[in-house]
């Protein structure tokens, strides 16, 4: 979810914000009520507070544009550990059944937390688990064929083809969490052997700089600027202002008034008010 935002254009600033969230930042994208699962951003819909969630979500989204007569696509991402939610199948069901433009991203990193996909899944694959709705599998680990799949499944979607799954077999070298060291479920020589041998990064790295679109030490310059823009958001992420109790009724109600509830005594109607309001008022 970080690196999708990320790539669909949302601030390195809002991200880090995003994160400090838990201690309580006025300037995340959520004004400190929020988590590391609450990221918005321009044409990025955000994580869900339930891990695993947003399938059904994601085929809502794609809905709403067919209904709209958009020619958008909604690509709905998760993870091989929640590729076996009931939720996935009601979704890919319906979405067949009213042709609705929206892509199944499963990356598949071989682990649901720290379950293996072997002890998990029965099928072999993802991409063809549903005989109703094609699938493709798609090397998660090489930058130009994500972007050529991509772009495939969109032209797939707004040809009026309707759904369609993409499989990214890819790999998730750290732990799940912060609580999960990821070496007690595999080896670190397992893990070392895909760092060196399908590491995404130093492949796309060694790719353009053969090609030669690109010398080394532009590379690193690119690195470096990064890196201090990284940086720079997490110092603005620490320092922000603490959320106060101010902020606990915004955002309740979106354009609605509270509506009052029968049989109440000394029941005063709240203003709505959202988390921005809020925070410009308190400086």
């Amino acid at each position: 979810m970080y690196r999708t935002s990320l790539r669909e254009g949302s601030c390195v600033i809002v991200y880090m914000t995003s994160l400090f969230t838990f201690s309580g930042r006025m300037n995340g994208n959520v004004h400190g009520k929020g988590g590391s699962m609450h990221m918005y951003g321009h044409n990025f819909y955000g994580g869900n507070g339930i891990v695993g969630a947003q399938q059904p979500l994601g085929t809502g989204v794609a809905f709403a544009m067919k209904c709209r007569k958009m020619k958008n696509v909604c690509f709905t991402l998760f993870g091989d550990g929640a590729a076996n939610q009931g939720q996935l199948f009601e979704s890919m069901n319906i979405a067949k059944l009213w042709n609705i433009p929206v892509v199944y991203v499963c990356e598949n990193n071989g682990y649901g937390f720290g379950t293996s996909t072997k002890r998990a899944c029965a099928a072999k694959h993802y991409y063809d688990r549903v005989s109703y709705m094609p699938g493709v599998w798609v090397d998660g680990m090489d930058v130009l064929a994500v972007r050529e799949a991509a772009r495939w499944a969109k032209e797939w979607c707004n040809g009026g083809k309707g759904p369609l799954i993409l499989e990214m077999s890819t790999y998730r070298y750290g732990g799940h969490s912060v609580a999960d060291p990821g070496t007690s479920y595999r080896t670190r020589d397992e893990v070392e052997e895909v760092r060196r041998t399908r590491d995404a990064i130093n492949a796309f790295k060694e790719k353009v700089i053969t090609a030669g679109l690109v010398a080394e030490d532009e590379l690193k310059e690119i690195d470096r600027k990064i890196r201090k823009e990284v940086d720079e958001a997490a110092k603005m992420a620490r320092t922000g202002k603490e959320a106060t109790t101010d902020l606990l009724l915004t955002d309740l109600y979106h354009n609605t008034p509270p509506q009052v509830v029968r049989c109440t005594t000394d029941y005063v109607r709240q203003p709505y008010t959202n988390s921005s309001e809020a925070c410009r008022a308190l400086g």
